[in-house]
């Protein structure tokens, strides 16, 4: 590839906004940017940690049901004591990402992509992993009237919600392993990828100007609940059929000054995570309360009740899936290869696990040294 190039192009610089995690409030019912929710302000009792107060930002979506639940259910508050924990929502990758990196936000609920291109951008001083979240829940809905088998797509018009996000890349791998030929810059080729963002695609979708879409729940089961089909759910093309969907990250600045406000909230997290595993239905309102708390409007029972089991709740951050996922982008030419070692620190929450009885999870190599 070009010298030229800088380390991530504009496709994935763009792609951060990650919209797979931003679906739109008209179609989804989905929240404002950087809302701080003063919910928590009088929940903090007992010791105070380090810190007074931890920023914790988040999506309000399906993928990001560890922080809707844990704020919820006051199970992250729970374990911070004193220390009041102030919530943000996000609709995009890059505003959480530039509120993490210019201190306004310590702890952040983030996808793959923009995980990559916050690390890669700050030349690895910014932020860290430090925990998985969510996996799956991404899937290739289609119009059975247009396209009945895989090999039908070809030819077809697929929406994929950005140019360089985590779904676009791994469409555009899916299709070239296929043998087929696309562009990944403008998506034109054997199959025609159209970048539409999910609050839109739905409305794409139902007068006809795309044939599929490559998307995340729940905007694969708002498609479905209009008449559209899952031709593919993507956990088939991944090892034990997982791939991260959902990261937690931190400024390393707050990493550093406050490590005991991070391992608080990890253990949070984690129980909160041991919690939906083990309610499935009452976890399933929870989050459904909270988006209607976030955004004013819940998701309907055709839409969240399919969607909600199609995404796995873990603490393990599957590290090599988003080793492959920055792989598939460098293959399509949407960026050079980035450096990722150190974008993990998974010190803290295996002590958590540990503490848990819980096995430890791996950095897949790319863990701080």
């Amino acid at each position: 590839m070009p010298a030229s190039r800088s380390p991530l192009r504009r496709g994935l610089a763009a792609a951060a906004a990650l919209p797979l995690l931003a679906v739109a409030a008209t179609a989804c019912g989905y929240g404002s940017e950087a809302k701080d929710d003063k919910k928590s302000e009088v929940a903090a009792e007992g010791k105070k940690l380090s810190a007074d107060t931890v920023r914790i930002g988040y999506f309000p979506n399906l993928t990001h049901a560890t922080a809707l639940v844990g704020v919820q259910e006051g199970l992250i508050q729970k374990e911070l004591g004193g220390t009041r924990l102030a919530p943000q929502t996000f609709n995009a990758g890059p505003s959480e990402i530039e509120a993490l990196n210019g201190g306004s936000l310590d702890i952040g609920f983030i996808g793959p992509s923009p995980s990559i291109n916050g690390y890669v951008k700050s030349k690895g001083k910014n932020l860290r992993i430090i925990s998985g979240s969510a996996s799956g829940g991404v899937k290739l809905v289609v119009n059975p009237d247009r396209i009945k088998t895989l090999d039908d797509v070809k030819g077809k018009r697929i929406a994929t919600p950005q140019k360089g996000n985590t779904q676009d890349v791994a469409f555009l791998n899916w299709a070239s392993e296929k043998g087929w030929k696309v562009d990944a810059e403008s998506g034109k080729g054997d199959v025609s990828v159209v970048r539409t963002d999910n609050k839109v695609t739905p409305g794409a979708y139902k007068s006809g100007s795309v044939d599929g879409a490559w998307v995340p729940e729940p905007t694969a089961s708002k498609l479905v609940s209009e008449g559209a089909k899952v031709l593919l759910d993507e956990t088939a093309l991944w090892p034990d059929r997982k791939f991260v969907i959902t990261n937690i990250i931190v400024s390393q600045t707050f990493l550093k000054e406050h490590p005991d406000v991070v391992e608080a909230v990890l253990r949070g997290t984690v129980r909160t995570n041991a919690w939906i595993n083990a309610n499935p239905e009452k976890a399933k309102a929870s989050a459904n309360a909270a988006l209607k708390a976030e955004t004013g409007k819940e998701l309907a029972p055709e839409v969240i009740d399919p969607a909600w089991p199609s995404i796995r709740i873990t603490d393990d951050p599957l590290a090599a899936t988003l080793r492959t996922q920055s792989e598939w982008a460098v293959k399509a030419e949407l960026i050079d290869k980035p450096d990722l070692n150190g974008i993990y620190d998974l010190t803290l929450l295996n002590k958590v696990l540990k503490a848990e009885g819980r096995p430890e999870v791996a950095d897949a190599g790319l863990g701080a040294k």
